[in-house]
């Protein structure tokens, strides 16, 4: 078996790096020595965060749903360190509300970005991954283990992302290419305090079970999600209970629609009242994306 090189002999990429779980898990990463490469949407943003992570870390400007800047962006990467090491796919943006009131345009892009762009980084960078018999890390969430109403695009893209990482594990196991999934439950990242600015959504998370119910905080969450990295585990839990979930995760399914169809009917009329106030994902970085798709389209 093939010893893991030591963070500081790594070269690490990570998408989704502007703000929030992104660039803080670049900078932790960068002061256990890795050299890190941010990718993400905001050059202003993307920049800041590349400078508190130490004069060996690049920014990269990049659309991880378009395979062609990703892979512009993972040759550039890799003719600048000469290798790349571990790919970290956290890229990821979310919208919340009943499927039927949403815009299809904006809950279809939470599948492309998630979903379809965690594909799209992976083609571009398994090359590079595959000379170094690399480690690639996609960032899922508790929403991949148990379906929660009013969050069907985000719930279906968070699932999908495992279902992949899992089978692509399988795909390039061979190869020397290990990969991991990383779980998380609500983090106090720009992406839930958006969430969090609907007062009904906010209500809605505060009937969750404990300890689903909770926000926690991002310092010790990406402290395990960069542990894990360091190991190259196949499952990595920024929070430790989320690993017993997945012995029964099988039940609950059916527990959510149980519980989760009284409290819908519940707040229907407010929903109803307040639909047009979540047309587009929530947080900055999905406001970023919004911006950025719209640019693209004029």
């Amino acid at each position: 078996m093939t010893a893991v090189p030591p963070l500081h002999q790594q070269v690490v990429v990570v998408t989704g790096a502007a703000r929030g779980l992104g660039a803080l898990m670049a900078r932790k990463l960068a002061d256990r020595g890795a050299k890190v490469a941010l990718v993400g949407l905001e050059p202003e943003e993307l920049k800041a965060a590349a400078a508190l992570c130490g004069p060996g870390a690049g920014y990269w400007e990049a659309d991880v749903t378009d395979l062609e800047s990703m892979t512009a962006a993972a040759e550039r990467i890799k003719e600048r360190y000469g290798r790349i090491d571990t790919v970290v796919a956290n890229a990821g943006i979310a919208i919340g509300g009943p499927l039927l009131d949403s815009d299809p345009t904006a809950w279809n892009r939470v599948v492309e970005v998630n979903l379809l762009g965690s594909a799209t980084t992976a083609r571009a960078f398994l090359p590079a991954l595959t000379e170094s018999r690399g480690y690639y890390l996609q960032i899922a969430s508790l929403a991949a283990i148990t379906p929660a109403p009013l969050m069907s695009a985000y719930c279906a893209s968070k699932a999908g992302v495992e279902a992949f990482a899992h089978a692509l594990r399988a795909e390039v196991a061979y190869q020397g290419v290990k990969v991991g999934v990383g779980y998380l439950s609500w983090t106090d990242t720009d992406m839930v305090r958006g969430a969090d600015q609907d007062d009904v959504m906010r209500e809605m998370r505060s009937k969750l079970p404990w300890p689903a119910n909770r926000t926690y905080p991002i310092g010790p969450a990406v402290d395990r999600l960069v542990a894990g990295l360091a190991r190259r585990s196949a499952h990595v839990y920024a929070q430790a209970w989320l690993r017993g979930m997945q012995p029964v995760r099988w039940v609950l399914p059916a527990l959510v629609a149980a519980v989760g169809s009284r409290e819908v009917a519940k707040m229907a009329p407010r929903l109803a009242a307040t639909a047009r106030e979540r047309l587009r994902p929530v947080g900055a970085g999905g406001a970023a994306d919004d911006s950025a798709r719209r640019t693209s389209r004029q």
